[in-house]
Parts: structure tokens; C-alpha cells; sequence
């Protein structure tokens, strides 16, 4: 599935206009190509401020939220890159806990692939170099990356010794690059471990909790697992709702618990909670363009692991008219499914600018209706409505309802 950004700066349209000229395109796993573009810029990565490291298929990006809202809680800066993007692509950028102007991006972008040449980069390749050209040119006292695909061939694996390195959720996605079995994918995610580093896990399946201490014995990196090392404080409750964050705060807290660099006390992290934020995870939506009003609820569960948190969710905060779009690469039987129980009625649409499953053909198999856009499933629905079913379809909500994230 490539990646697609576009921007109202000229110069930023100009490089990512580049950009598209120079990438392949698409998801591409591999550290070879990462690192010859890393070394022509001057191996950025070894200026980073003490870094946290985060994989997972679910919540790594809540997780990365919790530990920026610590951090600067505790009076500190932090650098952070995440990804995707869902309205601008500077959200994927923070310096020093600004989102990266499109003046700084613009000239990282035009440095990166000045550097990239014939190395034929990926889009995230590319990404990520800016990131790290960005946050090594800039003194901040932490940074947080999340990974963006797998973990042991992802590019952001260039860090040679972060602070603390975390594991979220595991599941089935992205078959393709990491394997079919929670076993291969937990091994693939358990890469970033490096020797001597904390491992920091939420308890995953038996199968899977063995893969990754396996591959964290031979990194010698040390272990610390919930369940038998570290359990759930169920009072760590955040501004994000749901349980599954509540572990996802736990993740951050321990991580930060197993590093002494960068000392964040019990007070800081709680305040960091309360006003933590992260866009498109259960998030009902203001007054806008796109909702004119009516109650309607935003989130970006596009698995089905994400399917099954949001399930629980709306087990708590009643059923919702569903709006869905899925992309090709995703399970749509296995989403549906799962939040049928707790459907009032489902309305399927396209997903913009990516490849994504038919409306028409999601509606005729799974029963509903369909439609052209996200404004036109929306009108004469009635309250309470959820749009659901991907990240990039979040995006676009928040596009429509002129609510972008800063």
C-alpha cells in the first residue's frame, strides 16, 4: 500500500512531487538502502537525543503519545515521529515538540533527496531520514520513535541504542512483509531489540512471548514482560477511552520506569495522561462541516484486533451507525464481524486516494448500503454515527470537519 501525502505549500508539493518521482512506491522492507542514504547525509542517527523505541501492530502510536505527553510534563523536549499521517504530513514530525513547519520540511526534504540519488528510497525510507536529519540538527532531551512496519527491517531500526525499546499489542497485518503466523510477526517486532537495552512487552499469546524472548536472548537484550515481571495498573487511565489504552499507558509507564537518563516522576507521567492526545482513536468530532452537528464518532481501527478494541468501546457507549471503509490489503469480513453486534446499520465508502475494498461489493456481502463519499453516507444519518475501518479514511473526516491535528 504506498504511502500518499499531499500539502498547500509549494514547496512542500514540490519535493513530495519528487518524492514521488524518485520512490518505487509502496511498503519495502530491507536496512541496505536506509543505510546508504543515512551515511551520504552523515549518520544522523547517531546525533539523536535518548530515544524510545516502540513497535507493535496496535497502539504503538498511543503509546508514543503517552510517552511525549510524560516527557513534557516533566518540563522536558521531546522529538517524536509517527506515522501515518492523517490530515497534514507534518504531523508525522515533531521537533522539540512543534510539528515540523512546511519551511523545515520543505529544506529537509530537498536535503534528503539531494543525498538519495540512485539509492531508489522508499517513501518512509525517506521519511525517516528527514526525521532523524531533523531531530539531529535540533537539542531536544528525548526522542520517541515508533516504528513503522515490523521491526527488524523497519528503517527507524538504524538506532543503534535507544533508551528503552516497547512492545504494544501484537496481531495478524502486513502479512506479506512479516509472515503469516503471530509467532513470525512477533519475531519480526522483537528486531528492534538491541544488547543490553530494556525490552519492555504487553503479555501477548504463549507462542508469541516465547518468539520474542528467543530473539531477545540472542540480542542479550533484557526482558521485562507483563505478567511476570511488570503487572497492569488499572489506574492509569488517560484522556484516551478504551482499556486497550489503559494498556498502552502502562507500556509507556514501565518503559519509562526501566531508564534512569531521563527520570520522569509518578506525578508528571499521570499529568501527561490526563492530557494526552492522539487523533482518530474513539473520538467523537466537533461541530463542523462534516457533521453539522449530529453526534459522530471517529476511529481508525482498520484490523481486526482494532476491530475488537473498538467492539469493546462501543460495548460500553452504545451501538452506532457505521460508516466503513476498508483498505484492499485489510480483512473486511473479519472488521465487520466484529462490530456488527454493535451496528444500527452499516454504510460502506471508498477510502480516497488509496486502494480500498468496493463499497457496492462490501454492502451486497455483508448487508448495508453504500456510498460515493463520506458526506454522502453521512447525509439524512442519524445520530449517533461512527466512521471506522482506516486510518486514512479518519484523515479524511478530519479534513472535511476542518479539525486538523496540530
Amino acid at each position: 500500500m504506498p504511502d500518499f501525502a499531499r500539502s498547500d505549500d509549494p514547496a512542500v508539493q514540490a519535493q513530495l512531487d519528487r518524492l514521488a518521482q524518485l520512490s518505487p512506491g509502496g511498503d519495502r522492507l530491507g536496512l541496505d538502502r536506509i543505510t546508504r542514504l543515512l551515511d551520504r547525509l552523515g549518520r544522523p542517527q547517531d546525533r539523536l537525543p535518548p530515544a524510545f523505541h516502540v513497535a507493535g501492530t496496535n497502539g504503538k502510536g498511543s503509546t508514543c503519545a503517552f510517552l511525549r505527553a510524560a516527557i513534557e510534563a516533566s518540563g522536558r523536549t521531546v522529538h517524536v515521529f509517527t506515522s501515518p499521517h492523517l490530515v497534514r504530513f507534518n504531523e508525522r514530525i515533531r521537533i522539540a515538540g512543534t510539528l515540523i513547519t512546511d519551511e523545515q520540511l520543505a529544506a529537509l526534504l530537498c536535503d534528503v533527496l539531494d543525498a538519495a540519488g540512485d539509492i531508489d528510497a522508499s517513501f518512509f525510507e525517506v521519511t525517516t531520514a528527514v526525521a532523524f536529519l531533523a531531530f539531529a540538527r535540533t537539542p531536544a532531551d528525548a526522542a520517541v520513535i515508533e516504528v513503522g512496519l515490523g521491526g527488524r527491517l523497519d528503517a527507524t531500526n538504524m538506532i543503534d541504542r535507544p533508551l528503552v525499546c516497547g512492545i504494544a499489542a501484537l496481531g495478524i497485518d502486513h502479512q506479506q512483509f512479516l509472515g503469516h503466523s503471530l509467532v513470525e510477526i512477533a519475531g519480526e517486532k522483537a528486531g528492534i531489540a538491541k544488547p543490553g537495552v530494556p525490552l519492555v512487552v504487553l503479555s501477548q499469546p504463549p507462542q508469541a512471548e516465547a518468539a520474542i524472548q528467543h530473539v531477545a536472548d540472542l540480542r542479550g537484550a533484557p526482558v521485562q514482560l507483563e505478567g511476570r515481571d511488570w503487572t497492569i495498573d488499572p489506574t492509569l487511565r488517560s484522556s484516551l477511552l478504551g482499556d486497550h489504552q489503559v494498556r498502552n499507558a502502562n507500556l509507556a509507564w514501565q518503559m519509562l520506569r526501566q531508564q534512569d537518563h531521563i527520570p520522569i516522576g509518578r506525578a508528571s507521567f499521570l499529568s501527561g495522561l490526563t492530557s494526552t492526545q492522539w487523533p482518530a482513536r474513539f473520538q467523537e468530532l466537533a461541530r463542523g462541516p462534516l457533521t453539522q452537528g449530529v453526534e459522530t464518532w471517529l476511529d481508525g481501527a482498520h484490523n481486526p484486533e482494532a476491530a475488537k478494541s473498538l467492539a469493546l468501546l462501543l460495548a460500553d457507549h452504545g451501538p452506532k451507525h457505521i460508516i466503513l471503509g476498508v483498505l484492499a490489503n485489510k480483512n473486511a469480513a473479519d472488521i465487520v464481524d466484529t462490530l456488527r453486534p454493535h451496528a444500527l446499520s452499516f454504510t460502506f465508502v471508498p477510502v480516497p486516494d488509496h486502494a480500498h475494498h468496493d463499497p457496492q461489493e462490501l454492502a451486497r456481502r455483508f448487508g448495508g448500503h453504500s456510498a460515493n463519499s463520506l458526506e454522502d453516507a453521512l447525509n439524512d444519518l442519524p445520530a449517533p454515527r461512527l466512521i471506522a475501518g482506516s486510518l486514512y479514511l479518519a484523515g479524511e473526516a478530519l479534513r472535511l470537519n476542518d479539525q486538523i491535528p496540530d
